[in-house]
């Protein structure tokens, strides 16, 4: 039984979709997943071709009689922008309607970084891309925007986030200030969401329904997709995931949140305070021919020293990963994910790290023998917040 699609534009967007989930599909496998007339079909296809949306791709194999025509969808008919805020560093993608990117920016999000000076980059950014592109402006469908949390997707605005280097993230009207500077259409999500929504179009043709994103870094964030689609809750905090209690009688980070919560023991801001805690303490923490004094040590020195095989680096690093992989087999044992996402800095900071929270994850995992879901860094890695910015723009833009 075929899809049954009501309305004109629903419909044209259905067939749209269904091309770019498999490029150079006949008119006959279009045929399989909708109810509708060959003519109807016909009619439809021919008018997506004549406005630019498809085109003609070639001649598939014959089973008998003609060779069928096949179709793909044009890819530089349209463009979307996508923008990755980030608490570290920021990026700016162009991509085409393939989700190709044509061209990407990455900059710091130091102390300089403020809101309006962020608008601004973006908008300096857009225009040299579509210069040095030959890309007219009315081309573009949209800009995405995945940004940390926690924020309001229906008012665009950004409310209060931790942990920027720079002053000013508090109630900012984004989507507005965005909007106004480059003259494009901005939707804003937050990033564990466009995250998951750009690895989930990477591996689109394994028909994926259930996935998990988790991402580890300065704070820990994540996203679920249900049926293909992404959760959303009551209320848009995507750190909350570092609230999850796993010691009741734990630390704090830096004194807020819930005692023993997961961001205590697994994220970028608690390694840096267990190590400067430990040497302000005189405990051992350096091998003898390096030395760090407390005020100095942050992340890029512990990766570092775990990579030169420091020990007791090592085993904090080991320890921390413990805890997550102890978080992750909580949200396992409750959503039951096909396939798990992790991102994050911290993530890819060294494969000890991944595969001890993948090993402990999966020691904890209920009904392990009969459930395994699938473990990944992705396929976009660093690029996945922004790719999937773009990606949201495409699935709810109209034809």
């Amino acid at each position: 039984m075929g899809k049954h699609i009501k309305g004109v534009t629903s419909i044209k967007k259905a067939v749209y979709d269904r091309i770019a989930m498999q490029d150079d599909i006949s008119k006959a496998e279009i045929m399989n997943e909708f109810q509708m007339t060959s003519s109807s079909l016909t009619r439809l296809l021919e008018e997506m071709t004549n406005e630019g949306w498809i085109m003609e791709s070639g001649f598939g194999q014959s089973t008998g009689g003609r060779r069928p025509i096949l179709y793909r969808i044009n890819a530089n008919f349209r463009y979307i922008f996508g923008l990755d805020i980030s608490r570290i560093y920021s990026v700016l993608g162009l991509y085409d309607m393939r989700m190709q990117p044509l061209a990407m920016v990455r900059w710091s999000m130091d102390e300089s970084m403020t809101p309006e000076r962020l608008v601004q980059h973006v908008q300096q950014q857009v225009e040299q891309m579509l210069s040095e592109q030959g890309i007219a402006h009315n081309l573009v469908i949209g800009m995405g925007v995945g940004a940390v949390g926690p924020l309001s997707r229906e008012q665009g605005k950004i409310l209060n986030p931790l942990y920027f280097a720079a002053p000013g993230w508090k109630d900012i009207p984004l989507r507005r200030w965005l909007e106004e500077a480059t003259g494009l259409s901005v939707t804003l999500e937050n990033g564990a969401n466009t995250a998951l929504t750009g690895e989930h179009w990477m591996v689109r043709d394994e028909h994926i329904q259930h996935m998990l994103y988790v991402h580890v870094g300065t704070g820990l964030r994540s996203a679920m997709m249900s049926n293909g689609h992404v959760v959303h809750g009551a209320v848009d905090m995507e750190g909350s995931i570092g609230q999850m209690i796993i010691q009741t009688d734990g630390p704090r980070l830096h004194g807020t949140g819930n005692y023993g919560a997961l961001e205590a023991f697994a994220s970028v801001q608690a390694l840096e305070q267990q190590v400067r805690a430990r040497s302000k303490m005189g405990r051992s923490v350096w091998d003898s021919q390096v030395a760090v004094k407390p005020e100095a040590i942050n992340f890029t020195t512990l990766v570092q020293s775990l990579e030169t095989g420091n020990d007791h680096i090592k085993e904090i690093f080991a320890q921390s990963a413990a805890y997550m992989g102890i978080g992750l087999a909580n949200l396992i044992n409750i959503l039951h994910p096909e396939k798990i996402i992790l991102g994050g800095v911290l993530i890819n900071s060294h494969d000890l790290f991944y595969n001890t929270a993948i090993a402990v994850a999966e020691q904890n995992i209920y009904y392990s023998n009969s459930y395994r879901p699938v473990f990944s860094k992705g396929l976009l890695e660093e690029n996945a917040v922004a790719t999937g910015a773009a990606v949201m723009v495409w699935h709810e833009m109209d034809l």
